[in-house]
């Protein structure tokens, strides 16, 4: 079983008056993907910059394998590796300058900073860039050398804030492609986005906030199927003239649509109702062969999800 890695406790961040961060609890375990949800001013940028040891929580912890971020920031700072939202680069430099810069901040030595440099540029795809000046890379290439950057000390976990912000849809599909390499090779991923269709395919788990306030904590396949009011079952049958026949007198079943030899049964959101289809299927001699249900989206079962539950 895997280790929490993150773990955010009871977690209150104050901005003056105002509150950015609401009693806010959550853990991620190692080799978790898990994307931070929720609309702008929900707190996912403060709470990142907390794990990231970069501001004081007002109340609450949040620990890093264990280690309480606040007390131990200099433990933490090897084991994560933070891209911010909006981030700087040093125009002026060369792309290995910024990395070997970046390598010397981290504290390790010439040797290491010459083999991981290798290492991240093959991984981020710039290689070719090695000698290029930053200010002449395009904004998907200064992305992808901000995540080299903050890989070049080897973190366990990577709190990406908006890492895919503003870039068109190839240079998106490539940092998308990147994520999945690096959860392959092992790294724990927290990362929020406001693009739902890139964290549905990257992400193992999801946090939904809103208004600093937890709205919902899980696996991503989870996410949204208890709140459904309906679902939607795909039915293939051996005899599919029997189908509407079986079904017309199941007044739970509010439509039938046909596709060739697939049928799209609407029902509502209970496994009581979808077990009469399938014995009302069986009884008629409709002979189902494969029976499945279909996927909403991961925006339709967010808005499902965050509906009036945050006051």
């Amino acid at each position: 079983m895997n280790q929490a890695i993150l773990e955010v406790d009871n977690l209150t961040v104050y901005y003056g008056n105002f509150k950015a961060v609401d009693n806010l609890s959550f853990i991620i375990n190692e080799g978790q993907v898990c994307g931070f949800v929720g609309p702008n001013g929900a707190g996912k940028t403060t709470t990142m910059r907390v794990a990231a040891t970069l501001l004081l929580p007002t109340y609450g912890t949040v620990r890093v394998k264990g280690i309480d971020v606040m007390k131990n920031p200099q433990e933490i700072k090897p084991i994560i590796g933070f891209m911010p939202d909006f981030f700087g680069v040093y125009d002026n430099l060369k792309v290995w300058e910024y990395l070997d810069f970046f390598g010397s901040v981290y504290g390790l030595d010439r040797t290491t900073i010459k083999s991981r440099m290798e290492e991240v540029l093959e991984l981020t795809d710039l290689t070719v860039k090695y000698d290029s000046y930053v200010e002449e890379l395009s904004r998907g290439m200064k992305q992808r050398l901000c995540l080299a950057k903050t890989l070049m000390h080897d973190p366990e976990l990577l709190i990406l804030d908006e890492p895919a912000s503003g870039l068109d849809p190839k240079a998106r599909l490539e940092i998308q492609t990147l994520l999945k390499k690096l959860s392959k090779l092992g790294k724990t991923i927290f990362i929020s986005s406001h693009i739902m269709s890139e964290l549905e395919n990257i992400c193992t788990h999801l946090v939904i906030i809103e208004c600093g306030k937890l709205v919902k904590a899980g696996p991503i396949y989870e996410i949204g199927q208890e709140e459904a009011e309906r679902r939607y079952l795909l039915i293939r049958c051996l005899n599919p003239e029997k189908v509407e026949l079986a079904l017309k007198d199941l007044t739970t079943v509010y439509d039938i649509q046909k596709t060739e030899e697939l049928f799209r049964v609407e029902i509502p959101n209970q496994d009581e109702v979808a077990a009469q289809v399938i014995e009302a299927l069986v009884e008629k001699g409709a002979r189902p062969i494969a029976i499945d249900q279909e996927k909403s989206s991961l925006i339709e079962r967010f808005i499902q999800v965050t509906k009036g539950k945050v006051q």
